[in-house]
């Protein structure tokens, strides 16, 4: 899975369940960056990811993501 087809794919979970088709995601980007992207979006946010890529991710793994980029480079480990 490369790159573009990881930032693709969840370019367009989060324009779907932000309902912003604006959103264009950027490996820097954190929460504050994303308007909408509060803590109740956030849980739908990682189910759709997690549904989308056949992946689960622990709690404490997703505290320690900072960036799009990390939670990118996890779902690429994870998805491997």
């Amino acid at each position: 899975m490369t790159d573009a087809e990881v930032y693709a794919a969840l370019n367009e979970i989060f324009q779907r369940v932000l309902e912003d088709d604006t959103i264009d995601l950027k490996p820097s980007m954190t929460a504050e960056d994303v308007e909408g992207w509060d803590s109740m979006n956030h849980i739908f946010l990682i189910v759709e990811i997690e549904k989308h890529f056949g992946v689960k991710f622990q709690a404490a793994e997703m505290e320690e993501l900072k960036s799009i980029g990390e939670l990118a480079n996890l779902i690429k480990r994870r998805a491997a």
